[in-house]
């Protein structure tokens, strides 16, 4: 069964450009507006789509590190993979 987490989010290019501190501090922003009331409906609804794109790119850095993090650690026989990761020397 797919879930909302499924979905591929279509993220603008300055999200992007963000990285994870950054994108995180944004959402967390998008959340106490939310939170707070204050927000109209058409406002809310937009912020809303915003902090959905903020966090899959969260969700993408964060698999990203976990990639990252995995491959250094592990290798075929359990010692340290110490090859460069994909795309670095």
């Amino acid at each position: 069964m797919a879930t909302s987490t499924d979905k591929k989010v279509d993220i603008p290019d300055d999200i992007k450009a963000m990285d994870f501190e950054e994108a995180l501090g944004a959402l967390e922003e998008i959340v106490r507006n939310l939170e707070s009331g204050q927000v109209s409906l058409e406002k809310s609804i937009d912020i809303y789509t915003r902090g959905t794109q903020l966090r899959a790119h969260c969700d993408e850095k964060l698999k990203d590190a976990t990639a990252r993090i995995e491959k250094i650690t592990k290798s075929g026989n359990g010692a340290l993979n110490t090859s460069p990761l994909d795309g670095e020397n």
